[in-house]
């Protein structure tokens, strides 16, 4: 087995920060006797393009993708649909959304790098946009010219950090909040002026809003939300419970579905956001890719004990 770590240099925004988890890797792997490359991301999608090499060329492989949501996303999409390869997180970035969904301390555990080798194994379902794979959460409205324009903001020395969420959302608040889509799920089709549309696969995104609590990455479901339009001062008064999961509290602008797919289309290009990630596209689609990627989770990981899920654990990822 190979223990692939992908460091992308500019994550977290501090210096310095990667060379040290350089060195904590190979303190740690130096110890274990394991086969292991680091690897240094050159520029946007060089990880996906370096797991999927890897994972191509044969064997069990291990990838950890040691930087924010935007390294993991990366190395997802590298890795799926590969039986060979598990993905995994150690979070050094700005956000770090994804790991939030386990609690504060199964989050922690991600940072341990002991318990992530001694780990253990399980599909989990991704978000198929547009040929683009997403694990957490994608969206397409307000939330997503936020999520996306973050990186803007918080790479500037004055701002840094968790603040640059907060930027973001000053400067997209003033620039407008609603646009005319026609959104379409399984069952039911809307058209209109709508705020946001996201799919949550799992349960934090944007630096700590989380929309549906109870999301769960492996239940083969994707839990929607659809957002009307909204004034400022609407918006004002619900981003907040919006943000903490509170959507059932505004069922007259909220609408929540669970389902598997929901396409947007929009009167010109959208911004799409695919775990932090920026898209553009016309016409968008949300799909859901069941047991898509196999994930590695850090032992004593207590997220999944009270739930009966062998059978879901042991089913084989499916061609994409």
């Amino acid at each position: 087995m190979k223990h692939l770590f992908i460091i992308n240099p500019a994550a977290g925004g501090k210096k310095n920060r990667s060379k040290q988890v350089e060195q904590e890797i190979r303190s740690r792997m130096s110890e274990s006797g394991f086969t292991y490359e680091v690897y240094f991301t050159k520029a946007p999608m060089d990880a996906c393009r370096k797991v999927r090499a890897e994972a191509e060329s044969g064997g069990s492989l291990r990838v950890y993708a040691c930087g924010g949501d935007g390294t993991l996303n990366e190395c997802i999409n590298g890795a799926v649909g590969s039986q060979n390869t598990a993905v995994t997180h150690y979070p050094c970035g700005t956000g770090n959304d994804f790991v939030k969904m386990f609690g504060k301390d199964d989050a922690a555990l991600f940072r341990d790098l002991g318990a992530l080798i001694n780990g253990f194994t399980r599909p989990i379902d991704l978000i198929d946009c547009n040929g683009r794979y997403g694990v957490s959460i994608c969206s397409v409205g307000i939330d997503a010219r936020i999520g996306t324009d973050v990186h803007k903001y918080s790479a500037l020395p004055v701002i840094g950090g968790a603040t640059g969420y907060v930027v973001s959302m000053a400067v997209n608040f003033i620039r407008g909040i609603n646009n005319e889509y026609t959104v379409t799920t399984e069952n039911e089709t809307y058209t209109g002026s709508f705020a946001l549309m996201c799919a949550c696969n799992g349960r934090y995104y944007g630096g700590g809003f989380n929309p549906v609590p109870d999301a769960m990455p492996d239940d083969g479901f994707l839990d929607f939300l659809i957002v009307k339009g909204v004034s400022r001062l609407k918006f004002l008064k619900v981003v907040g419970k919006y943000a903490k999961g509170r959507y059932k509290e505004y069922s007259d602008i909220i609408s929540y579905i669970r389902g598997k797919n929901m396409k947007i289309q929009g009167a010109n290009e959208q911004t799409v956001n695919i775990d932090g990630e920026l898209m553009v596209a016309k016409d968008i689609t949300f799909r859901l890719v069941p047991l898509g990627v196999n994930f590695l989770f850090p032992e004593n990981l207590r997220f999944f004990a009270l739930r009966d899920c062998s059978s879901e654990a042991n089913r084989s990822i499916p061609e994409i």
